[in-house]
């Protein structure tokens, strides 16, 4: 059974930096892409980012393009996803996926899903 388990998460004031982690476990996942998708309060989960399984092609959503960058550590292991100049609409819980083929922003893509990691951004 794949689990995929979300760290780095935290309370950070607007304009500020944080690294999300992303490490799958039970199996490796080095051939599949990778994403992050986001769900605040109230609201539908959206796409953040992702990453093709040799890191060569990366997709971002608008709102997070030069903020956000998304890469990964093949001998970790490890997805990350470095967010800076944070605003408190990023405000949110962050989930790590894993997808079979390519590195897009649709939910149904993805396999493999974490439980998360809340990102609290204060104004």
């Amino acid at each position: 059974q794949v689990q995929l388990v979300e760290s780095g998460g935290g309370l950070v004031q607007a304009g500020g930096s944080l690294r999300l982690s992303c490490v799958p476990s039970g199996r490796t996942l080095s051939n599949y892409a990778m994403g992050w998708f986001r769900q605040a309060p109230g609201k539908e989960r959206e796409f953040v980012a992702a990453i093709s399984w040799n890191g060569g092609r990366t997709n971002y959503a608008d709102s997070v393009k030069g903020r956000f960058t998304i890469s990964r550590d093949k001998a970790k292991n490890t997805v990350y996803l470095q967010m800076n100049s944070l605003k408190p609409e990023d405000t949110a819980v962050y989930v790590c996926a894993a997808a079979r083929y390519q590195p897009l922003p649709q939910a149904q893509e993805y396999d493999y899903w974490g439980q998360g990691t809340q990102v609290t951004v204060s104004s």
